[in-house]
């Protein structure tokens, strides 16, 4: 915990220490532009929804640091994978290989999202910068020559420039009246973190589709495997007996849970918001967009999101920040609601032309490398 005194002025006022603020104000402190970072919770995350890197994310930490000792730290408290497997149950339909893709990084880095942020927050402190906490940002008014937020405890900062990377709930969005469209999904989702015997073992990242909604296996360094299910109404605290029947059901004889380690609920939107900016307030993360967890994009985007925005900061040209990251979000968005709709079809004539469908198509040397390059992010270069 970081208990230093706020200071009164800075050039850029970041909400938000997550992957994406931590990002941001890495960009920022190697481009010697003043910022603050700020963060209601007393303490960073020990526990996390996301789980993977891709392979553009890496690639940004490298020009970050040309050394590349950000992404080789990473890489060395990650899982490396290189397929991507779709199922129904345990027949597998189509796979997606990441090893040929013209990059240093040619797989998904499995790494849960606690040790990409404290890898992030050990460069920026390396670079003399740090985290402000516990300070909760409950006002944000700009003007003509600036921002001024204050604190639950009433201090107060004043800032040329104010970033919301605080998350679905932006405070900075809503002072900055940008609407959010978009709608939630009728499901809710169940996360866990599972010590388990898994049939198709740690070698791939499994999409099983179902009438019943979408499953996500993952495995994870130290032997573990994250699991994301969508269910019609997932338990306020699902258990071990709950995330085993729900296997059963989605992929019998293929799991049996040794231990559960970690699990919550959470509801899902696909969002975008109308605008990056405001005047003075800006947006990036989850501030600017939500989606499904399939595919595994959201914090991927958000950092990418953290490192242009700095870059345009930095150059004095924040038109170009929205002209490019907000379309992205937007492809983003539309990738995976495509995916959850069809992954969780309970048309029996639609999931059956979808099981039909997919071996062929992914057999297709052209479309099996778009999607890789889709999924790893390397169109947004």
């Amino acid at each position: 915990m970081t208990s230093t005194a706020l200071p009164a002025v800075t050039s850029v006022a970041i909400i938000g220490a997550g992957p994406t603020g931590l990002a941001l104000a890495v960009t920022l402190a190697e481009a010697g532009v003043d910022f603050v970072l700020l963060d209601r919770q007393a303490e960073g995350a020990n526990t996390s929804r996301a789980a993977v890197v891709h392979a553009r994310t890496l690639e940004v930490l490298d020009e970050l640091d040309p050394s590349r000792a950000l992404s080789a730290e990473l890489i060395g408290r990650g899982l490396p994978v290189g397929t991507f497997r779709i199922r129904d149950g345990a027949r597998a339909l189509s796979e997606i290989r990441f090893g040929g893709l013209p990059t240093p990084y040619p797989y998904a880095l499995m790494v849960p999202q606690n040790q990409t942020e404290a890898v992030l927050l050990a460069r920026l402190r390396a670079l003399g910068g740090d985290v402000h906490r516990p300070y909760e940002v409950t006002g944000v008014a700009q003007d003509a020559d600036g921002v001024t937020l204050t604190t639950a405890t009433g201090q107060t900062l004043r800032a040329a420039h104010a970033v919301g990377a605080d998350g679905m709930h932006s405070v900075v969005r809503e002072a900055a009246g940008i609407g959010f469209t978009g709608s939630a999904y009728k499901e809710s989702f169940v996360l866990a973190d599972v010590v388990m015997d898994w049939a198709p073992g740690p070698g791939e990242v499994s999409l099983t589709l179902g009438a019943t909604g979408l499953t996500v296996i993952a495995p994870l360094p130290g032997g573990r495997y994250r699991m994301v299910a969508s269910v019609a109404e997932a338990p306020a605290d699902p258990g071990l007996a709950f995330v085993q029947a729900l296997l059963d059901e989605r992929a019998p004889g293929q799991a049996t849970v040794r231990e559960l380690v970690w699990s919550s609920r959470f509801r899902i939107h696909h969002r975008v918001a109308d605008r990056y900016s405001a005047g003075r307030l800006l947006l990036a993360g989850d501030a600017a967009h939500v989606h499904s967890p399939a595919g595994g994009q959201g914090m991927n985007t958000g950092i990418q999101d953290g490192y242009a925005l700095g870059r345009a900061l930095a150059a004095g040209d924040l038109d170009s920040y929205e002209a490019r990251r907000r379309p992205v979000a937007l492809r983003v968005v539309a990738l995976t609601d495509r995916m959850t709709r069809v992954a969780t079809t309970r048309n029996p004539a639609l999931r059956a032309l979808r099981n039909t469908l997919l071996p062929v198509l992914t057999r297709v040397p052209a479309l099996r490398t778009r999607l890789a390059t889709e999924l790893a992010e390397l169109d947004y270069r």
